[in-house]
């Protein structure tokens, strides 16, 4: 089982909201919709690039406004992380029946490492990171990383994401994919199975996206 965290574990994506929105206060500005759902899943640097173009200040110094959001995010994520519907009691079903499991974000290992005391560092085998992949998510990089080191096949995983980016990374990495769309709207497709929750999904839901 292969997890996203942000928007898919976690509603975590306002405290994304939260950070880039001050952030953008701060520099005089405020962040277009369609900027923000553009940044959705993406990378910090390719986000960068669209909150400074967005918000008509494409000069900005990229790294200077990346350190600015992660230290804030990582404020709020010490403090009110919250459960996507279903999520954790789908995690633990998971791990209760003993299947391998991977979490697979964009997101750098330093929040992740202060939302995984949320997740349960004992709910994960592998944790793929967004700055421990040379390409990010929509490239299948991360989803073919977090097989192999849960030594699968890509084709053999479940996915489970929020993001139009991270559908199109677990899809071109060949793994069957439930699609809960949260801020974002999804497509189906092939190997792409779409639910308005986790709620009420279990183990024995995933195991017939093989089917």
């Amino acid at each position: 089982m292969l997890f996203d965290m942000d928007g898919t574990l976690f509603d975590s994506e306002k405290l994304w909201d939260i950070a880039i929105n001050e952030l953008a206060l701060g520099y005089g500005a405020t962040v277009p919709e369609a900027t923000r759902m553009a940044m959705v899943g993406t990378a910090m640097s390719s986000s960068m690039t669209l909150l400074h173009d967005g918000i008509g200040q494409p000069w900005r110094d990229p790294s200077a406004s990346s350190e600015w959001i992660h230290a804030r995010v990582g404020e709020l994520f010490a403090t009110s992380l919250v459960w996507r519907p279903g999520a954790q009691e789908l995690l633990h079903e998971v791990k209760a029946h003993g299947v391998p499991t991977a979490l697979v974000t964009a997101t750098e290992r330093r929040l992740v490492q202060i939302a995984i005391r949320t997740a349960g560092h004992h709910n994960f085998d592998v944790l793929v990171c967004g700055d421990e992949v040379d390409y990010s998510k929509p490239h299948p990089e991360p989803y073919l990383k977090a097989a192999r080191l849960l030594g699968v096949k890509p084709q053999d995983c479940v996915a489970i994401e929020d993001s139009p980016t991270g559908v199109a990374s677990a899809a071109a990495a060949g793994a069957h994919v439930l699609a809960i769309p949260h801020h974002v709207p999804l497509k189906g497709g092939p190997k792409i199975t779409l639910r308005s929750t986790l709620d009420g999904v279990t183990l024995a839901d995933l195991a017939a996206l093989h089917s």
